[in-house]
């Protein structure tokens, strides 16, 4: 087969990696891409939101499997704009993928379905939603309707932050359209959590659970930002708890998309809160999460290709998926000054030094200039390490970030450290 994987940061890069391994691949192109995928597949300079020129260059190339990384051509709707063209392609549509691209429509979802969320309310005028934090209990969450990078949702803890937020979104329209509407929700408590699923439409298979780190600096201190690291699976999901999300969260979502005409098929990201009364959902995004693809991922002991295809043929019944029984950790090497402004062009070191086994380093933000490897974004590049606890994992990775280096470079140095903390709860409440 030959494939297209679209998009050009390190979730790509790791589903490259996995993709490589099936049995059935023979040749792999990446829209855009970045330098290391460059080695491992043949990149095209198309950009993820040109849908005509991929739509082109997968007919001429003819195509067998189209795999999109990120999120925006998904909401826009290449997956119906393939299928219209006879071609292959892993995803959901675009009615489905609104469960990313409106988290409006997600609340009404999880609300008719009596899947358990945050209470909240939707405002699409900036006055009424000024008059309502004027007399709302804090804190509180606000977040812009539309997608916005993962930037979009402001925890707020008294009124003076939240009607900052709420003029950020709507008036400055620092999001864009995306903010045309704002979800203002109850602030939940607990650990966050990631559950992703493959779905068919009607049948899901889980990958593992992982936890994102998403504040900037150590301790969850500091802005957002697209995620410094990751671990998986988390021991705060164990199997009383995952039982617990399929039967009240994923399930019951697969089953009222289905009833509302939208069948999703594809990659079904929850973004969980486990507060006291049980998992609640925070979000729900349409495709494999950065950073937690990149440990997912390499726990994941199957023919990926093998998983998408049942995916889009309502076959994943008969598909037999096992979670590889080790612990996976991502640490995330960043741009001095990120997420706010940073320099590009910085030559990369040590790129070259032999790793251990089961480590692997995932390219995000990176070029070839004049045949080096330099920086091009925020977040640079990701490594991974494979172990069988997580504190091994954690070693390793730290290990191996310690050799990879390029001028201002930062990560974050206790990446993992949640999961060495936890003590078990085996009654999955």
């Amino acid at each position: 087969m030959k494939l297209l994987v679209i998009g050009s940061g390190g979730r790509e890069h790791a589903l490259i990696w996995k993709l490589k391994q099936s049995k059935h691949v023979k040749k792999i192109f990446c829209a855009p891409g970045n330098a290391g995928i460059a080695q491992d597949a043949i990149c095209e300079n198309i950009p993820a939101l040109d849908l005509k020129r991929l739509l082109n260059f997968a007919t001429k190339k003819k195509i067998d499997l189209t795999v999109v990384g990120s999120e925006a051509p998904l909401v826009e709707g290449i997956v119906d704009l393939f299928e219209a063209n006879g071609l292959p392609i892993f995803g959901p549509s675009k009615r489905a993928a609104e469960l990313e691209g409106s988290k409006a429509f997600t609340k009404r979802i999880l609300e008719r379905y009596k899947v358990p969320t945050a209470d909240f309310r939707v405002f699409s005028s900036y006055e009424d939603a000024k008059r309502f934090i004027a007399t709302a209990e804090m804190p509180m969450v606000i977040k812009a309707d539309g997608l916005a990078a993962g930037k979009g949702v402001i925890v707020c803890q008294d009124r003076e932050c939240a009607l900052a937020a709420l003029h950020r979104i709507m008036a400055d329209k620092a999001f864009g359209d995306s903010g045309q509407k704002v979800v203002i929700e109850e602030c939940l408590l607990g650990e966050e959590v990631s559950l992703l699923a493959i779905s068919d439409g009607e049948n899901l298979v889980y990958l593992s659970p992982a936890q994102d780190h998403k504040a900037i600096l150590d301790g969850d201190q500091g802005p957002n930002t697209g995620g410094m690291g990751a671990y998986a699976p988390v021991p705060q999901v164990n199997e009383g708890m995952l039982a617990r999300i399929k039967k009240t969260i994923m399930e019951p979502t697969i089953k009222g998309m289905a009833l509302e005409d939208r069948p999703y098929r594809g990659v079904l990201y929850a973004g969980l809160m486990l507060t006291r009364k049980g998992p609640k959902v925070l979000e729900f995004n349409c495709r494999f999460g950065d950073p937690e693809a990149q440990v997912i991922l390499p726990l994941a002991e199957c023919d990926l290709v093998e998983v998408m295809m049942a995916s889009m043929d309502g076959h994943l019944l008969d598909y037999d998926f096992v979670n590889r029984k080790a612990a996976a950790v991502c640490v995330v090497i960043a741009s001095g000054g990120y997420p706010n402004k940073y320099r590009t062009g910085l030559p990369i070191l040590g790129l070259d030094i032999a790793l251990e086994q089961d480590v692997m380093v995932f390219h995000a933000g990176t070029e070839l200039r004049e045949g080096k490897v330099v920086t091009a974004g925020g977040r640079v590049f990701g490594i991974t390490a494979v172990d069988k606890t997580v504190k091994s994992a954690i070693d390793k990775a730290y290990c191996a970030v310690g050799k990879i280096t390029f001028d201002g470079a930062y990560y974050r140095k206790d990446i993992g450290a949640k999961a060495l903390a936890i003590r078990l709860n085996n009654t999955g409440e």
